[in-house]
């Protein structure tokens, strides 16, 4: 009796085209010394936490939350509104950015370079959001809806 495999279903980013751009990667002290700098609404800068289903355990202060797998079809909008709003880094994180953080930097990075933008970056967050709860107090003094169970658990 031959059995008959299942393909696995293509993961949701196989529907986009696949970014050109290689990510960059900015250090998390340099993020916390821009936080610590800026007050809100005076920023050239935004934190875009890309989590949907993992959003848990806090999210960085300031930071707004587009989910991942609706970034791509909005990069013109989401692009319109930063550059409006005078952004000149947009800084992408998830839990480890080194998928969708990455991904999404990515994407923006090439719709800021079909724009002829020379002044707005696309900037993943080195370590995403588990890299920054994990480095201590001073950190975790920058996150909204802090919930340590959730940290202590995903470092087990």
């Amino acid at each position: 009796m031959a059995t008959t495999e299942t393909p696995a279903a293509a993961p949701w980013h196989a529907a986009y085209p696949a970014p050109k751009a290689e990510a960059v990667f900015i250090p998390r002290g340099e993020v916390l010394a821009m936080l610590k700098s800026s007050p809100l609404g005076k920023r050239d800068f935004v934190l875009v936490d890309l989590r949907r289903n993992d959003f848990e355990g806090g999210t960085i202060r300031g930071s707004l939350n587009l989910p991942a797998q609706s970034l791509y079809p909005t990069l013109p909008t989401i692009y319109a509104t930063f550059k409006a709003a005078g952004v000149k880094k947009a800084i992408f994180y998830c839990g480890s950015s080194r998928g969708r953080g990455s991904r999404a930097t990515s994407w923006l990075a090439d719709h800021i370079a079909k724009e002829g933008d020379t002044e707005m970056k696309s900037l993943a967050l080195e370590g995403g959001i588990k890299g920054w709860a994990a480095s201590g107090p001073e950190y975790v003094e920058w996150m909204d809806e802090y919930d340590e169970k959730v940290w202590s658990q995903t470092s087990a």
